[in-house]
């Protein structure tokens, strides 16, 4: 391996390791923190979804809802509404109306 010297004083060149080393690490870590925010975006978008999969783990939000009020709702901000479950049009304007910013 080749030793750097810096000619004006006789010492080894120490910054190219030192840089290559952080990036190194840096990058690292990086790759690390992003694969680990991805996979818990994933878990609470499973988790969500899961919420609203049937209409016993999401009763308490369809009961919420009379029928009447909620195909008015679902009207009025373009859900349509037309051969859909009552949970589908509730989780389709949860989300129009800013529900992932409430994921659990």
């Amino acid at each position: 391996m080749k030793m750097q010297f810096n000619c004006s004083n006789g010492q080894m060149d120490k910054s190219k390791r030192r840089f290559l080393k952080h990036f190194i690490r840096d990058q690292l870590s990086a790759i690390i923190r992003g694969v680990q925010e991805g996979a818990q975006t994933a878990d609470k978008k499973m988790a969500f979804d899961r919420y609203f999969d049937s209409y016993e783990s999401s009763y308490a939000l369809t009961l919420a809802y009379p029928d009447d009020i909620l195909l008015e709702t679902a009207r009025r901000q373009g859900v349509e509404t037309e051969g859909r479950e009552k949970s589908e049009i509730i989780k389709e304007l949860f989300n129009k109306r800013g529900g992932n910013d409430y994921r659990f």
